[in-house]
């Protein structure tokens, strides 16, 4: 699977929910690659803006979607890696800003 086809895979799972990819387009496939190295790497898709531990359980809070993207995305429009935002942030009518760091210290 290349990062063209995850895109076209996810989007059809997360749009009805309400979770849409970054307009910029070229960021939004270098994330999915990231993804997909991950996966490569560890056997599972952890979000490429974060350190993983190679421990799926330890992980879990980060395999993308992770558990801090439905806060994020409510919060600020997108979550922390910018993978993923709302109608409304791709639109700019929600200022786009830095998004802060959710996951605890002590599971970096």
């Amino acid at each position: 699977m290349n990062a063209e086809q995850l895109y076209d895979q996810l989007k059809t799972v997360n749009e009805p929910k309400g979770y849409f990819f970054n307009r910029d387009r070229e960021q939004t496939l270098f994330l999915l690659e990231g993804l997909l190295t991950n996966r490569e790497r560890y056997g599972y898709m952890c979000c490429p803006c974060r350190l993983a531990r190679e421990d799926r359980k330890a992980d879990r809070d980060i395999i993308c979607p992770c558990d801090y993207r439905e806060p994020d995305v409510r919060e600020y429009g997108s979550c922390y890696c910018g993978l993923y935002v709302s109608a409304a942030w791709n639109e700019g009518s929600i200022e786009h800003v830095f998004v802060p760091e959710r996951r605890p210290a002590e599971l970096c």
